[in-house]
């Protein structure tokens, strides 16, 4: 149950990062979004955040917070090599 918590912020946080326009959309957030989601469900977890079966608001709040900053590094890192194409 606390894991289904970490895939619904983490979509939550993709979901909205699609309505900011930045250029074409590829794949790498929404990859970029499930693996920080995990990742950041876990820390959750080490911060005894809720668990694997515990649903807790705090450890949701924490992962959308984790993938938000996750995309807009993505987002940064794609726009900064496009300039230094051109």
């Amino acid at each position: 149950m606390g894991v289904n918590v970490w895939m619904l912020a983490g979509g939550a946080a993709w979901f909205l990062a699609r309505f900011i326009p930045a250029g074409e959309t590829r794949p790498a957030e929404a990859v970029a979004a499930f693996v920080v989601a995990n990742l950041a469900g876990l820390g959750a977890t080490a911060l005894d955040f809720g668990g694997w079966k515990e649903p807790d608001w705090r450890a949701g709040v924490f992962v959308f917070l984790c993938v938000a900053a996750a995309l807009a590094m993505v987002r940064l890192v794609r726009l900064s090599a496009s300039r230094e194409a051109s």
